[in-house]
């Protein structure tokens, strides 16, 4: 596991041949992105395994599925932490 940013970890599951990539994402209370998460080459899907995730617009609670297309950005914040499986069907 490796710290993004202060409060934000990123564990590795699984990484395919053509790039596609599997992630745990955990957020501390009171987290986020140092800037704009833009998604390139390709999509970013999200499921909030637990709290509450924020993508600079809305809330999403545990149980939320995301699709972010290619392209699209957000900036991801938490106020009460979460956590979130990501994968990268593209890298």
């Amino acid at each position: 596991m490796r710290e993004l940013f202060p409060g934000i970890r990123l564990r590795p599951l699984w990484r395919g041949e053509n790039g596609a990539a599997a992630y745990v994402l955990e957020m501390d209370p009171g987290s986020g992105w140092s800037g704009v998460d833009v998604h390139d080459p390709g999509p970013e899907e999200v499921f909030v395994l637990s709290g509450v995730f924020n993508d600079g617009e809305r809330d999403y609670p545990a149980g939320s599925f995301i699709h972010a297309p290619a392209g699209s950005s957000h900036v991801p914040q938490t106020t009460t932490g979460c956590k979130l499986f990501l994968f990268y069907p593209e890298g």
